[in-house]
């Protein structure tokens, strides 16, 4: 699958633009602020509904530069795909301000989860180094743009899950403060809340833990290719159960975090045991939310032990890992490369840059192109701001 034409209107600081794009690698150049990270940041967009540099979508609407101008109601972001065997098909997601988003394929309204799975990409950026570096959330994150290419029905479960947990927390909430007036706390509807919470929690976890276990071989791979170190890296998934109750002897499938029914009666358990504590502290102590993606290097965790080099290489190789993983389905997604070579020694650029050229399409975008590997066959397009529409792109 490859993106051969991108449409948008209104999306960031795209008042109006087209852009074709050919088979292969394709480099959009330009100036810090002129929108290049726009462009590649709509086209990921489509593939999980979430962005690696904001979490509210009214940030993608544009914001006129003259402040008396009206706003735009929302942002239109439009592909053509190429598929493999030369069919071809459009793409539309429609982001409502304020409202419900609202999807077409080939103009035909479908519901925007229908257009989940179409558009694959994997988005190398600046933002990754927080995948080593920063908080469980971001790789929580990875770890869900992952599940969500591979079974886009997962993207559901997920949104299922997180209103879930949002009401049984600010149930626990408001036991939390009846129990500080003196009250008994209401709990009457909890067990129900559980049932829901355990079922979706684990659901979610399995999915992850069984999207870790396929992307370890290829981003161990992945690292050996973009690194020099010979220290090897090792990826596991850590379900928030295992932290709350460990494992059951006697139940053998308890130590397997991909079996669902197994994890949510643990769930359940969890619950039970940490209730009183969860009534005290106000919030789901156990829960999908907690899920982590344990990453270690020569046996020491990347997150506090790794140099700088190291942690660019590892966030790397999670990316150029998903990319192997989503290919082995023969649907290769378009692979992006965000601002990162700049980033990089000349031996990691020469490594991206090699695997930039085994992918059907990749789309990179640069300050200045000598950042570019001179041996990366390449097309040019330029990216510059106008002053009354926005950014534009010159061929």
């Amino acid at each position: 699958m490859r993106v051969s034409h991108l449409a948008l209107d209104d999306f960031r600081s795209w008042k109006r633009g087209l852009v074709e794009f050919p088979p292969g690698a394709t480099v959009l150049v330009g100036a810090n602020g002129q929108g290049k990270t726009n462009l590649v940041e709509a086209i990921a967009y489509l593939s999980t509904f979430s962005s690696h540099r904001v979490g509210a979508e009214s940030a993608l609407v544009r914001i006129p530069a003259d402040p008396a101008s009206t706003a735009p109601g929302g942002a239109v972001i439009r592909v053509r795909l190429v598929q493999a065997e030369g069919r071809e098909q459009v793409v539309e997601l429609e982001i409502v301000r304020g409202k419900a988003n609202r999807a077409r394929i080939n103009r035909t309204q479908v519901r925007p989860r229908a257009i989940l799975g179409l558009v694959r990409t994997v988005v190398f950026a600046p933002e990754d180094l927080a995948l080593v570096r920063g908080e469980p959330a971001a790789r929580r994150a990875f770890m869900d743009d992952l599940v969500i290419q591979r079974s886009p029905v997962m993207a559901g479960v997920k949104a299922d899950f997180e209103r879930v947990a949002r009401q049984r927390a600010a149930l626990m909430k408001s036991a939390q403060a009846s129990a500080r007036r003196g009250a008994s706390p209401d709990l009457s509807t909890l067990d129900v809340w559980d049932q829901q919470f355990a079922h979706l929690s684990a659901r979610l976890s399995a999915a992850r833990a069984q999207a870790v276990t396929s992307l370890a071989g290829p981003a161990s791979r992945a690292y050996d290719e973009v690194s020099d170190s010979p220290r090897r890296l090792v990826l596991s998934f850590e379900a928030s159960v295992d932290r709350a109750i460990g494992t059951d002897p006697d139940d053998p499938a308890s130590a397997d975090p991909c079996d669902a029914p197994a994890q949510e009666r643990r769930t359940l358990a969890a619950l039970a045991a940490h209730r009183d504590k969860e009534v005290t502290r106000g919030v789901n102590l156990v829960g999908a939310h907690r899920d982590e993606l344990s990453l270690v290097l020569g046996g020491m965790p990347v997150k506090g032990y790794a140099s700088h080099g190291e942690s660019w290489s590892v966030a790397l190789a999670l990316r150029l890992g998903a990319f192997e993983l989503l290919s082995e389905d023969g649907d290769t997604p378009v692979l992006i490369l965000d601002d990162v070579f700049a980033e990089l020694d000349t031996a990691r650029r020469e490594g991206l840059a090699a695997m930039a050229s085994r992918a059907e399409q990749a789309i990179i975008t640069c300050a200045v192109e000598e950042d570019i590997p001179a041996g990366l066959d390449h097309r040019t397009i330029r990216i510059r701001m106008d002053a009354a529409e926005g950014s534009a792109a010159d061929a």
